[in-house]
């Protein structure tokens, strides 16, 4: 209807402020569309350590006209939660957030760099263990040093006998809550080319601080 007007609001639910909103009443036309933008910060204290809170942000807009008795009813669309944090291991007081509705994939290529790690994962996830990309059989990280540890010993003990240029490799990986020790008893190890191990797991923690996987979060392993 000729004069209609469009204008909207945001706010914030939980760890999350609005710190920006401009959706100033516009007439709407068939040369123009009504726009509006919202910009919201968390309000996780981040001068402590390990802090996480999630918030999700809920936009509003109305549509009005002089010839009408009242403006119309709010229409509503709130995003998905998002949980921002300060608590990645390694890195304290870096704040990031993530989208908790994305599961995060880390790929691994058998014409790739690492070819000896990614074959034992599609071979370890052929046989039933977790973390199959496409699946949610998901794998959740451990941070635990210890524990960690643990998984390690349990895999690849130091008694088994490396061959020359290799090391043991594990999967499902030490660092997560599926691994040898704390998994349940399902796991698969191989020899494999060292260097190639070592760099594939520089890799693995610069997942885990490039996705914001933290403590239990889920993940799943992609082989190309």
């Amino acid at each position: 209807m000729t004069g209609t007007k469009a204008y909207g609001s945001a706010s914030c639910v939980n760890k999350c402020k609005v710190v920006d909103k401009s959706f100033p009443s516009q007439t709407i036309s068939k040369h123009s569309e009504p726009y509006g933008q919202f910009f919201m910060s968390t309000t996780i204290d981040t001068s402590a350590a390990k802090q996480r809170g999630t918030g999700r942000s809920k936009a509003s807009w109305r549509f009005s006209n002089l010839q009408w008795a009242g403006p119309s009813d709010a229409v509503k669309l709130a995003t998905v939660d998002v949980r921002c944090d300060n608590a990645l291991p390694g890195a304290p007081r870096q704040v990031g957030c993530v989208n908790l509705k994305a599961v995060p994939v880390i790929r691994y290529s058998l014409t790739g760099p690492w070819p000896d790690i990614a074959k034992h994962i599609k071979d370890a996830q052929a046989e039933g263990l977790p973390g199959k990309y496409g699946t949610t059989h998901y794998l959740t990280r451990l941070t635990d040093r210890a524990k960690i540890r643990e998984n390690r010993n349990k895999a690849c003990p130091t008694s088994l006998e490396r061959p020359p240029g290799k090391s043991c490799d594990e999967y499902p990986f030490a660092s997560t809550w599926q691994g040898a020790r704390y998994g349940g008893g399902d796991f698969s190890r191989r020899m494999v080319n060292a260097q190639q191990n070592k760099d594939a797991g520089k890799a693995l923690k610069g997942f885990y601080t490039y996705a914001r996987v933290l403590e239990g979060d889920r993940f799943l392993v992609w082989i190309a």
